[in-house]
């Protein structure tokens, strides 16, 4: 999450100096399935980065360079040498001045060429890296990410509606109205609530008044204590959840939970003290590592806790606590059913409710998952490890991250191919939705 927020510093640098400045990424995986150079094409794509990007699998570029933090920024001047280096967010700021000077001092050596990098995108999928879905008996709304809309649909996947235009910010009718890489969606009656991710904000779209508002947020990204919802800095809002008129907020960039009372438009943070580590505790001392998904059974709130490759549980009584249902680390990952601490997943995305279970995406291991949280006995369900598009007995999925449940179908965000897969619960044959966008 820390390096997604300096991407947006990337671009305005790459912009202000397309002549003088060479953006080089150095992807330096954590996870195993990071390392593919394949997945990391995927991320180049779906990041819309413009600028080439290294394959560091065994750390060898890191190690020459002394990193030791995600991200890193390192400045090179025209002779080779290392000009300035820092780590942590804030690029832009950072780096305006230095690149200024730099260019100042070697005005009559710069080549200024410039030099265009391409990667060539898959083309024709109605979606675009969708990352999140939500389903009543009678909708499936998701969240076309790298399209910046919300799309609205029946359970056969004829369109209802289209929310959204093209990138950028702006309320009003949904053919007008603009988002920036939306991610958790969640649907109330008529209404959808949406986490502009990027956007930092909170948006509302009135399936029958066909207009969308914002909620909360103000664009700015920060950490601020909360307060009224127009007012207050969010920080990469990731999924959603409402119990009665309290709306929970996976705060990804904030590694935290907040609340918003729809009502009143109060926001603010609700468990989580902000660092990026495992612990449990009470909601003012416990810490999460990138929230990504949310559930809720009963008066338990469950986190898909992304960066610990697990699944968090939340009381929503304030005064109650975090425990951990799986998960054990932030550099503790891999693929091994069993119960509690024997638990391996990597990277866990999203999470949804059935039947007093959990069923989550294993998404790094392209895998449906399930988790009794009182035993904490976890098994997989669909997906063989191997990323691929399959449907069938036997399906295979690419880094799936949404997971919604209506009925007796499980919806999927299959990010990586483009698509809504379906998994009937009675015949356990999985399909993939055809949405009817013309």
């Amino acid at each position: 999450m820390n390096c997604h927020h300096v991407f947006p510093d990337l671009r305005k640098l790459e912009e202000k100096y397309p002549k003088e400045l060479v953006v080089i990424g150095v992807h330096s995986a954590k996870f195993t399935n990071e390392k593919e150079t394949e997945n990391i094409k995927k991320a180049v794509m779906r990041h819309e980065l413009k600028h080439p990007v290294v394959n560091d699998s065994d750390l060898a570029i890191w190690k020459a360079y002394g990193v030791s933090a995600w991200p890193s920024l390192v400045l090179i001047d025209p002779d080779g040498n290392i000009s300035a280096t820092k780590s942590g967010e804030g690029a832009f700021d950072w780096a305006d001045p230095k690149i200024a000077a730099l260019i100042k001092a070697f005005d009559k050596r710069l080549n200024r060429d410039v030099i265009a990098f391409r990667l060539d995108e898959e083309k024709g999928s109605v979606l675009r890296f969708p990352s999140k879905v939500a389903a009543t008996k009678d909708r499936v709304v998701v969240a076309d990410t790298n399209h910046n809309r919300i799309v609205v649909t029946d359970p056969s996947g004829r369109v209802e509606a289209v929310i959204g235009s093209t990138q950028g910010f702006k309320d009003g009718a949904f053919t007008e109205a603009q988002f920036h890489r939306p991610h958790g969606v969640l649907i109330s009656g008529d209404l959808v609530y949406i986490a502009d991710t990027e956007n930092h904000r909170l948006r509302v779209a009135d399936l029958k008044a066909k207009t969308v508002a914002t909620i909360a947020g103000t664009g700015a990204q920060g950490r601020s204590k909360g307060g009224a919802g127009m007012k207050t800095m969010l920080n990469s809002p990731w999924d959603l959840a409402l119990v009665g008129d309290t709306l929970y907020i996976a705060m990804a960039g904030n590694h935290a939970i907040w609340t918003m009372d729809v009502k009143s438009g109060t926001i603010g943070p609700f468990s989580g003290d902000g660092r990026e580590r495992l612990r449990d505790g009470t909601h003012a001392s416990a810490s999460f590592n990138q929230p990504s998904g949310l559930a809720v059974i009963g008066e338990k709130l469950y986190v898909a806790d992304s960066e610990i490759s697990g699944v968090r549980e939340v009381d929503l009584d304030p005064t109650g606590s975090v425990r951990t249902v799986i998960g054990t680390g932030l550099f503790e990952f891999g693929d091994q059913d069993g119960t509690g601490e024997a638990v391996r997943c990597q990277h866990v995305l999203g999470v949804a409710a059935l039947n007093g279970l959990l069923v989550f995406t294993d998404s790094y291991n392209h895998k449906i998952k399930s988790v009794d949280p009182k035993t904490r006995e976890t098994k997989t369900l669909f997906g063989d490890r191997t990323p691929g598009n399959a449907d069938g007995k036997q399906p295979r999925f690419h880094e799936p991250a949404g997971i919604a449940i209506a009925g007796e179908r499980i919806y999927i965000a299959d990010t990586n191919n483009h698509a809504i897969r379906v998994i009937d619960l009675k015949t356990l044959e999985t399909s993939t939705l055809k949405i009817d966008l013309k």
